[in-house]
């Protein structure tokens, strides 16, 4: 097949899927995923597409949003890795809320054994993949099903969570950027994440460096209302996802790297930057022995009040002495 032959196919399954990872492409039209790469490039640089870490998707991403079987095949090594640390976060007898997504969903997986947990979502999938958890309370809200991403939308799922109050909420989205903080492209879903964030004293966000610096329709989190973001570390030439990073964390919001070399943590501390440097704030904390009792030798306190007793009783009969000589 000849270069124009792929590219033109590739652009037609983009267009009518919205969003298709490199793998898939490389199926389709025979070829190498290196290839398929390559003709990405070029159809991103004529304005046709827009690429995304391990796929392409249609341009403008203020108007359009993937499907669930799209955005399942994009970037799923970083989900896995993300959804690993960011399940550290979550202790045992914890009440959450998980909203849709496909990254939220791989989480879901890994809280299935986390015991005594309740978590409230709006997603079908997050609650399918706790469904045989039995040591796992799973409540889910009301509303319109939205079959793109199989979540619960609307009035509904709005006013089943007035009056809730959990300790974190774990969103994704479509798009993360620190002047904006997270966005996502339809409005129903955008409304649903904001109750949710409404009902937790800590908001967790998780997404992958291909979403960082993108901006898209409705605001779901402003980023002073982010308490953590949980992400992977991005190539060493994606300069914009380090920009991103380095702004999010001069904002305040904790970060943790996934698969950074030094490892990331769950809370925030000795993150290293996206390319395994220094470029991301650090919250440094170090574990300091609290000093105990001072160790005594036995008797040490009785023999040096008998030391200073003979001391002064010899001084005393020295003075003594002297008197009587004269």
């Amino acid at each position: 097949m000849f270069a124009a032959e792929r590219r033109q196919l590739i652009l037609e399954m983009v267009r009518a899927n919205g969003a298709v990872s490199l793998r898939e492409l490389a199926r389709v039209v025979q070829t190498s995923e290196v290839t398929v790469r390559r003709d990405v490039r070029a159809l991103e640089a004529e304005g046709l597409l827009d690429r995304r870490h391990g796929g392409a998707v249609l341009p403008g991403g203020f108007t359009r949003e993937s499907g669930f079987p799209q955005k399942s095949h994009l970037a799923t090594a970083e989900k896995t890795a993300i959804a690993d640390l960011a399940a550290g976060l979550v202790e045992e007898g914890e009440a959450i809320v998980v909203g849709a997504g496909t990254t939220t969903q791989e989480l879901a997986r890994r809280l299935a054994r986390v015991p005594g947990l309740t978590v409230v979502t709006n997603s079908l999938l997050v609650a399918q993949a706790l469904a045989h958890a039995n040591r796992v309370e799973v409540v889910m809200t009301g509303g319109t099903l939205r079959g793109s991403n199989y979540a619960l939308v609307g009035s509904g799922a709005e006013q089943s969570l007035q009056g809730l109050r959990v300790s974190k909420a774990f969103l994704s989205g479509s798009g993360l950027t620190a002047e904006r903080g997270l966005s996502t492209s339809n409005m129903l879903s955008a409304s649903v994440d904001r109750a949710l964030v409404q009902a937790a004293a800590e908001v967790v966000v998780l997404a992958d460096h291909s979403k960082l610096g993108t901006d898209t329709m409705f605001q779901t989190v402003p980023t002073d209302v982010i308490t953590r973001l949980v992400t992977d570390e991005s190539p060493t030439h994606d300069e914009r996802a380090a920009t991103e990073l380095q702004a999010l964390a001069d904002q305040g919001v904790q970060i943790a790297v996934a698969g950074a070399s030094g490892g990331g943590t769950a809370d925030g501390t000795g993150t290293p930057g996206p390319s395994g440097g220094d470029s991301v704030a650090r919250q440094q904390r170090r574990d300091v022995p609290l000093p105990g009792p001072r160790r005594q030798v036995p008797g040490a306190g009785l023999r040096s009040a008998t030391a200073l007793g003979d001391q002064s009783g010899g001084a005393e009969r020295a003075r003594v002495a002297d008197l009587r000589r004269r």
